[in-house]
C-alpha cells in the first residue's frame, strides 16, 4: 500500500455568509463565494502549501461547494502536478434549504445546548451524520492508497466541521473529545504526517474551547491515536 506521507486538510476561506448571515435567505450556501479578505487567506495558503509540497504530485479532493472549489484556485497548484476530484461527501453540514435567519440562530442555540455533534437541523443534518459520510469518504481514500502510483500527498479542501470530523474518525477521537474543539479559521491548515514507525500524527492540535467531558471514567489516547 502507497500511503501518502502527508495528507492536508484545508478549510476554505472567508465567504459571503461568514460576514453577513443573511446572505443565506437569498443565495443557496452551495453557492456562497469567497470575500476578498478570503481569496487573499486562500492566496497566503497556498504559499505556505507550495513550499511543504514543493514539485512532488498531489491527489486532490474539493467539497463541491463554490467557494471551496474558488480556495483551490487561489492556492496557484501547478496544474500539471495535481489530480482533482470533486467529492460531494466533503460537503458543510446540510442545515436545510433557504434559511431563514432567525430560526438558523434558535437552532444554533438549540444545538449547543443538545451538543454539535447529536444534534439535527430541522430540516438538515446532525455532527453524526456528516460523521457517517465522511467516514464514507475516508475508507473510499483508504482504497486508494493501493494503487502502487499514489501520489505522496493527498490535499482535502473542505469545511471546518468536515476537518474536525475527519480527524474524530482517523484517530478514533471519542465524541467528547470532539465537543471540546473549536472549528478552525478560515484557510488552516492541519496535516497528518506520516512517521518512521507507520503512523500518522496532526502537525498541530485543534484548539479548545473547553476540556472533554466524558460520560465514561476511562483515559483515551488523544491527538496521537492512528488507526
Amino acid at each position: 500500500m502507497a500511503r501518502p506521507r502527508r495528507i492536508v486538510l484545508v478549510r476554505h476561506g472567508e465567504s459571503t455568509g461568514n460576514v453577513d448571515d443573511t446572505v443565506y435567505e437569498r443565495e443557496p450556501d452551495h453557492a456562497l463565494a469567497l470575500t476578498d479578505r478570503g481569496r487573499r487567506q486562500a492566496e497566503e495558503t497556498g504559499k505556505r502549501l507550495r513550499e511543504v509540497l514543493g514539485d512532488e504530485p498531489v491527489s486532490v479532493y474539493v467539497s463541491p461547494y463554490r467557494r471551496t472549489h474558488e480556495t483551490l484556485r487561489a492556492f496557484h497548484l501547478d496544474p500539471d502536478r495535481i489530480r482533482v476530484r470533486e467529492e460531494p461527501r466533503l460537503r458543510e453540514q446540510d442545515w436545510g434549504n433557504w434559511q431563514d435567519r432567525d430560526d438558523v440562530r434558535l437552532q444554533k442555540a438549540y444545538r449547543d445546548a443538545y451538543g454539535h455533534f447529536f444534534y439535527r437541523f430541522a430540516q438538515g443534518e446532525s455532527g453524526a451524520d456528516v460523521y457517517d459520510r465522511v467516514g464514507g469518504f475516508l475508507e473510499s481514500l483508504f482504497r486508494s492508497f493501493e494503487a502502487p502510483d499514489h501520489p505522496p500527498n493527498v490535499l482535502i479542501v473542505t469545511h471546518g466541521l468536515a476537518m474536525r470530523l475527519f480527524c474524530m474518525r482517523w484517530f478514533h477521537w471519542t465524541v467528547a473529545e470532539f465537543e471540546s474543539l473549536s472549528n478552525p479559521g478560515n484557510a488552516e491548515m492541519r496535516m497528518l504526517v506520516l512517521g518512521d514507525d507507520g503512523k500518522y500524527t496532526l502537525d498541530r492540535p485543534f484548539d479548545r474551547w473547553r476540556d472533554p467531558e466524558s460520560y465514561g471514567g476511562h483515559r483515551i489516547e488523544w491527538q496521537g491515536d492512528d488507526r
